[in-house]
Parts: structure tokens; C-alpha cells; sequence
């Protein structure tokens, strides 16, 4: 695992905005739920005083690892703790007493370039690699398992509902037929299956493998259930006027981000369409083009 991080954090200007006008007086707390490569954290810990915390969580350990690498060279005067969990953790540690009630909680909810880099993991089938796809390597089982076991109807179902592939069926049948002789257990495997059965390599700027792997590693990674939990969760982890902020990247995502913070008594939208990032962001970083930023307060009661 390469320590540093090539990670480019997406909206950072808007999300260190936002959250340096979050809260009320006092000792801050800001949480990151997804540290990724600490982007977004090692702008957020100049801001923060004497006194003040900031608290990164990631399912990811090799993120942890990073991000302990990238913080110890930005220089702060606040505390750091660093946690290799999952943002659905945070009401537990906030209950435990490891800190406080949040003045913002982030979450960014896409992949990090550095997972999307690392060969060893899959996350992406241009780099290749075992088709792993999990945040975490030591929790569940990897997609490669997933694609030995279950039945075309599961894959199925799975590839078209998290990832909106309408051609689901056909490519779950193919991945079954070849495991038969020849199992798929590598990124490349999928993805030239993928491209053999499905009509056009591209769809617009969209490869024909992109929904399948988007699909797959949500089912592995549970990430739907994770954030639909939290929606109901973190807005009671914030204190009276501390803000969520919630990067998507996928319809799926962002509709839950939209309902859950428009659902919840406790929540005041501030954001009535998201916050898309410029085009100049775009052509520097075009991991950025389908990234959407909610934000909402916690109300005073």
C-alpha cells in the first residue's frame, strides 16, 4: 500500500465554506465520516482552534493509514482522532462518550482515488486487480465470492437495482455460465465479459462495465443500508444549529441524502437543489462531474 494519497477531494471550497459557518459558539467538533485520502479533513483542521476536535472515520484501514500520514504534515492546534469504522458508527462513539455532539458531520460518499488505484482491491476495472470491491478487506465477503455463489436471479436483481443496469439479466446468465469452467475473479475477467454481451463498449461518457461494478461493490459493501440508517441517526449526533453535509454521486445516493434530510423532523434543508461542482473543478478533476452537495441544519428545539 502506497501511504500517500492521490485522492482529489471534490467541492472542497463549498464544504469548507459551509461547515466554517456551522455551529454555535464554543469548542467545535467536526466529524468527517469518510476520510477517503483526508482531503476534505486537512483543509477542515487549519480552521479549527485550541480546544476544538476533529474526528475522521473510514470503513477503509488503508485510508486510516493515509490519512494519519496526511494530517501529521498540515499543521493544526486542534485534536485529531482518527476511527476505522463506518459513519453508521458515530451515534455509538457520541453515546460512549468518545466526543461530543458534532457542529457538522460530513460525508462523502464516493470512492477515493486511492482505492480506485490500488490493483490489489478492483475497484476499478480500467487499473484491474482481484475483484474484491470491499471498503473494508477483513469484513464480509469479497464480490468475487458474491459472483460464485449466488444465482443469476440474485446477481441479477443485484446488478439492476444498485446499479440500474437494464441489461442485468443478461450479463448475471453470462457470469453464471462461465463459472461453470472458468470463474470471474478479476476486475479484467468482468469487465471484457461485460463488454461482450452487452450492445456498445460506451454509452455516451459511460463504460457498459461502470454499472455493474457501481452495483457490486454497494451490495458488498451494504453502502445503501449504511447511509439510509445514518440519515435517520446522525441528525440527532449534531448539536442545535451544527449542519450534515452529504456528497452523492449516484442517483441512488442522492435521493436517500435528499429524503432523509427533507423526512426528518429535525433537520432544516438549506440547500433546495444540491451544489453541483463548476465546470473549471470538472475539467481539472472529472472524477468530480456527478457529484451533488446537500446540506441541512439541525433545527433549535
Amino acid at each position: 500500500m502506497n501511504s500517500q494519497t492521490v485522492h482529489i477531494p471534490v467541492l472542497l471550497e463549498e464544504v469548507t465554506k459551509a461547515i466554517a459557518e456551522s455551529g454555535i459558539p464554543g469548542e467545535r467538533v467536526w466529524i468527517d465520516g469518510t476520510l477517503g485520502g483526508a482531503g476534505h479533513a486537512s483543509e477542515l483542521v487549519s480552521l479549527l482552534r485550541s480546544g476544538d476536535c476533529l474526528v475522521g472515520f473510514d470503513r477503509d484501514p488503508y485510508a486510516i493509514t493515509r490519512s494519519e500520514v496526511k494530517l501529521s504534515q498540515v499543521s493544526r492546534a486542534c485534536s485529531v482522532k482518527l476511527v476505522n469504522s463506518s459513519y453508521r458508527e458515530i451515534p455509538e462513539y457520541i453515546r460512549e462518550g468518545a466526543f461530543g455532539q458534532a457542529d457538522a458531520i460530513l460525508l462523502d460518499l464516493g470512492l477515493s482515488s486511492d482505492q480506485l488505484e490500488d490493483r490489489d482491491r478492483g475497484f476499478s476495472f480500467k487499473v484491474g486487480g482481484p475483484l474484491d470491491l470491499r471498503f473494508d478487506p477483513t469484513q464480509g465477503i469479497s464480490a468475487a465470492d458474491l459472483l460464485a455463489k449466488a444465482t443469476d436471479r440474485e446477481l441479477a436483481d443485484i446488478i439492476y437495482q444498485f446499479g440500474e443496469e437494464r441489461f442485468s439479466r443478461r450479463i448475471a446468465r453470462a457470469i453464471v455460465e462461465r463459472r461453470l469452467t472458468d470463474p470471474v475473479t478479476t476486475a479484467e475477467q468482468l469487465c471484457d465479459l461485460i463488454h461482450r454481451v452487452v450492445p456498445g463498449k460506451i454509452h455516451g461518457r459511460v463504460d457498459s462495465a461502470t454499472r455493474t461494478f457501481q452495483a457490486l461493490r454497494i451490495a458488498v459493501n451494504h453502502e445503501l443500508d449504511h447511509l439510509t440508517q445514518s440519515m435517520k441517526r446522525l441528525p440527532e449526533c449534531l448539536k442545535p444549529g451544527g449542519i450534515l453535509v452529504v456528497i452523492s454521486f449516484h442517483s441512488l445516493e442522492d435521493r436517500i441524502v435528499k429524503h432523509g434530510m427533507r423526512d426528518h423532523p429535525l433537520l432544516n434543508v438549506l440547500t433546495r437543489k444540491p451544489i453541483l461542482p463548476t465546470e473549471s473543478e470538472i475539467d481539472k478533476n472529472p472524477r468530480a462531474r456527478s457529484a451533488k452537495l446537500r446540506i441541512a441544519r439541525r433545527v433549535f428545539e
